[in-house]
């Protein structure tokens, strides 16, 4: 091999090394960045503002969701499994309480809030926007509203304990 060859060749080696730290310390710095990443404050158990359920909220991706985990009565006064009766779609009114979303699509705006997404309420069958901001460790404001923030109720949640019976392990999700 001519002196030019292997100078050629030991620049390819030095640039290919060279590369090779590069990804390793890119690799590194966003393993790092990922494992730094704290799970959203929100999660877990909260009882909703009367105390007869409570939402688990769950990340779904990036954002937040929310399913029904406990209903201090899963049952009307018939004996009879809750369903979504005031669903405005008659296909979704057999649908069990117990376990059912309730909200969904809220993403962080940065500044401590969730927002852009929906609540449900079973209750009377309705969705709407919704904004969530955890005020402390064991408070969490829910803002529902249609279309205009300022004309919507705010509500406080209580964070339940995380070992809390789900009501779809009581049975109150059959069929």
């Amino acid at each position: 091999m001519s002196s030019v060859s292997l100078f050629r060749t030991s620049i390819l080696r030095g640039i290919a090394a060279g590369c090779s730290a590069a990804c390793c310390l890119l690799i590194h710095s966003a393993a790092t960045e990922v494992m730094a990443e704290e799970p959203p404050k929100e999660l877990g158990i909260w009882y909703d503002d009367t105390g007869r359920g409570a939402i688990r909220i769950s990340q779904c991706g990036s954002q937040l969701c929310g399913h029904i985990h406990w209903l201090k009565s899963a049952v009307n006064s018939a004996g009879e499994i809750l369903h979504d009766v005031n669903n405005p779609d008659p296909a979704a009114r057999r649908r069990p309480i117990c376990g059912m979303q309730v909200f969904g699509k809220l993403v962080s705006n940065g500044n401590g809030s969730w927002e852009g997404g929906w609540i449900y309420d079973p209750k009377v069958g309705k969705s709407y926007d919704v904004q969530i901001r955890q005020l402390s460790d064991d408070a969490l404001e829910v803002h529902g509203y249609a279309g205009i923030k300022m004309f919507g109720k705010t509500f406080i949640w209580r964070r339940a304990p995380d070992d809390l019976p789900a009501c779809e392990l009581t049975g109150a999700n059959a069929n």
